[in-house]
């Protein structure tokens, strides 16, 4: 019973990647051209040839161009966004003009040639009719069929995908959550001002307080509210304003924020690294970080300075900003836009997403 079940499950394997693989696309059209020329060859003739041929011919390419329609056209814009009536209207509007195109053939030629038809014409017509449909239906029930199909493997691969990013996300988080370096400064920081000013180093705290909360409990869910999302950053900065005398950031706001959710830690990556990169001994180094919301596209801007001798990091930054930028094509495929300009006294990055 195993072989017989490995087998089996082979030959299904075989069958989804004949179907939906993009390397075997020209073998499946090879295929539906193969399919439609059997029907046709296989048709009685109706007029003498070679008009005949011309005709088979002729409804074969419409036939072929309605398949492709229906798989490239139809489906992708009605179907996919759950407009079914206007499809099912769009497929009666394909099926008329098929049906349009086969009667006057059918009545219009054959006067013209003054050729005379094979048959009794009620009977020819009726089994031109039911040909018709009948063809008709086949091509739009199978092209739908594998589009559909097509389309569930390419979800489920996504989803796949996602679920793998956000596992080693979640591990790479939990690995950075609390940055040893960076915490370590920032209470050595507060100790001094536990001497020097007590009242700031209790603001300090607070907003360590606020930072680590956001970042070991909300920024798991799997959407948060934009505003929480600036907020973090600003207690990010903030706290690296302390950490930094020379150091200055803008944080601006524009449109209806409020209410807007997004998905976690989409801009921490884009902020952190403006930091890691910024760092100037000699002169003052800043971050300008703008949200604007329009509509229903969020658009976010982080510009910061660059020092005259760049500090060697860790490394990690393009693997952060590489890890991103896979994020974002996975939780918003084709409703997002990144360009990332890195100019000789600045870096800036541009990021629009339609929610």
């Amino acid at each position: 019973m195993k072989p017989e079940t490995d087998t089996k499950q082979l030959n299904n394997d075989m069958l989804i990647q004949f179907l939906s693989s993009a390397k075997y696309r020209i073998y499946r059209h090879i295929a539906l051209i193969l399919f439609l020329g059997v029907i046709f060859s296989s048709t009685r003739d109706t007029f003498i040839e070679p008009v005949n041929t011309y005709l088979k011919i002729t409804f074969f390419l419409i036939l072929l161009s309605l398949f492709y329609v229906n798989m490239y056209i139809l489906i992708p814009r009605f179907v996919f966004n759950a407009s079914y009536v206007k499809y099912f209207m769009w497929v009666m509007v394909l099926f008329s003009v098929a049906l349009l195109f086969f009667v006057s053939g059918r009545y219009l030629i054959n006067p013209y040639f003054k050729l005379q038809y094979k048959g009794s014409n009620e009977n020819t017509s009726i089994l031109l009719f039911t040909f018709i449909t009948l063809i008709f239906l086949i091509l739009i029930a199978a092209s739908a069929a594998i589009k559909l199909f097509q389309h569930s493997i390419i979800v489920n691969q996504r989803i796949n995908d996602l679920e793998t990013v956000t596992i080693q996300a979640e591990l790479e988080q939990l690995k950075n959550q609390i940055n040893p370096h960076f915490l370590f400064n920032m209470l050595n920081n507060v100790n001094v001002l536990t001497q020097t000013n007590p009242e700031k180093a209790s603001q300090v705290v607070m907003k360590l307080s606020d930072l680590l909360r956001y970042q070991l409990y909300d920024s798991t869910r799997n959407k948060v509210l934009l505003t929480a999302e600036i907020h973090f950053l600003e207690d990010f900065l903030n706290l690296e304003k302390i950490r930094r005398d020379n150091f200055e950031f803008i944080m601006s706001r524009e449109g209806g924020i409020s209410g807007v959710q997004v998905s976690p830690s989409l801009f921490i990556t884009f902020v952190e690294n403006a930091v890691k990169h910024n760092m100037d001994a000699e002169n003052t180094s800043y971050i300008h970080v703008f949200f604007k919301v329009k509509h229903n596209e969020i658009n976010f801007n982080c510009i910061n300075s660059k020092p005259r001798i760049e500090v060697t990091g860790n490394g990690n930054g393009g693997l952060g900003l590489g890890n991103v930028k896979r994020r974002l094509e996975l939780l918003y495929p084709e409703k997002h836009f990144l360009q990332i300009q890195d100019d000789k006294d600045k870096f800036s990055v541009d990021l629009k997403i339609i929610i």
